[in-house]
């Protein structure tokens, strides 16, 4: 463990940014798995609806530096791909 005063702050920062991080990559995975779902589903509106909000929060992701921009633009354009194909 850390002995100095900025070690020992930067350790507590870390652990925050670390639970920061699961919360958000959990939230990704959820959203995405409900859009998936609502794809597989032959209504429309509700896979558009999950669509959008599963693309607002994997970029909400990236925004916050939990995801890098690049694997989320993937991940979005993806879902978008899957969306315009049951469509």
């Amino acid at each position: 463990m850390a002995n100095h005063k900025q070690a020992l702050k930067r350790h507590r920062q870390s652990v925050q940014a670390h639970v920061r991080n699961i919360h958000y990559k959990s939230m990704v995975r959820t959203f995405v798995k409900k859009a998936l779902a609502q794809q597989a589903t032959p209504e429309a509106p509700a896979a558009v609806a999950a669509f959008r909000k599963a693309e607002s929060v994997v970029m909400h992701a990236a925004a916050k530096g939990v995801i890098p921009r690049k694997r989320a633009s993937r991940k979005v354009a993806r879902l978008a791909r899957r969306l315009h194909q049951t469509a």
